[in-house]
């Protein structure tokens, strides 16, 4: 990718946080031949100029590690994105939609990390030992792309098409469970919408933060001990409208909430 097509996807996203109104057609159109690289290149260098304005890196989230997210949006690998202090709300939190774009909801599994883990070579076990804790988790996934209507660059530059998230309350020595048999029912407005289980992503979340380490290798960046790693979407997402209430609740994590309005 030229230096004026990089410059001309970070403007239009930018402009899209600024003036809140969306990029009408996909980065990836724009650019037919971008790369996943320089859609990585894209979101850090994004990244870099929000922490120099004082955003505050609270750790990363995984993307389309579920079959459900990963046929919704027509890719076959997972992604990355980074989590700031600023999109975390209080369970139970209510949060007003003219903050965001086109939000859905999807509940998770997150992993908090007492040490530091660094690719290319990390396993599950060496995730396990260091998380520092597991709790219930709902991702606001939120895409400044018109509609939707995204390829995995356009998803990767936008962050990965991060939005808010929030952490349930009941911390869990990760220890004391099954990563791979918890069960999640999504609830909204009292009613079942999905539900999944630790194995539908990658078939163990664990393998998720794994992947996401020796990823991150490539990058020369670092998991972070004190980061929350948000390890996928467990069903497929559901759309965010005025009034509605989601809870996330999880056999052994207990539950997490959030409601909407305009």
């Amino acid at each position: 990718m030229t230096e004026g097509l990089m410059s001309k996807a970070i403007e239009l996203l930018d402009r899209a946080y600024e003036k809140h109104t969306s990029v009408s057609e996909p980065l990836s159109i724009l650019n037919p031949m971008m790369t996943i690289d320089e859609a990585y290149a894209i979101q850090i260098q994004r990244v870099e100029a929000a922490t120099s304005k004082g955003e505050v890196i609270s750790g990363k989230k995984i993307g389309l590690t579920s079959l459900a997210m990963q046929n919704l949006l027509g890719v076959d690998q997972p992604d990355y994105g980074h989590l700031f202090h600023s999109m975390e709300v209080p369970n139970e939190g209510i949060v007003s939609l003219s903050k965001l774009f086109q939000p859905k909801i999807e509940g998770e599994i997150a992993f908090v990390l007492k040490k530091d883990l660094v690719g290319p070579n990390v396993t599950v076990e060496d995730v396990l030992d260091a998380t520092d804790y597991v709790i219930a988790a709902i991702e606001i996934v939120d895409s400044r792309i018109k509609d939707w209507k995204i390829s995995l660059v356009d998803t990767v530059a936008d962050n990965a098409s991060c939005g808010l998230y929030v952490l349930g309350s009941k911390k869990v020595n990760v220890n004391d469970i099954d990563l791979k048999a918890i069960h999640m029912e999504l609830i909204k407005n009292d009613e079942l919408i999905n539900e999944g289980k630790g194995t539908d992503v990658l078939g163990n979340p664990a393998f998720c933060v794994a992947w996401l380490a020796n990823k991150l290798h490539e990058y020369n960046v670092t998991l972070k001990s004190g980061e929350v790693i948000l390890s996928g979407a467990l069903s497929a997402a559901v759309v965010a409208e005025p009034g509605d209430k989601f809870t996330a609740s999880f056999n052994t994590l207990g539950e997490v909430k959030v409601q909407f309005i305009k």
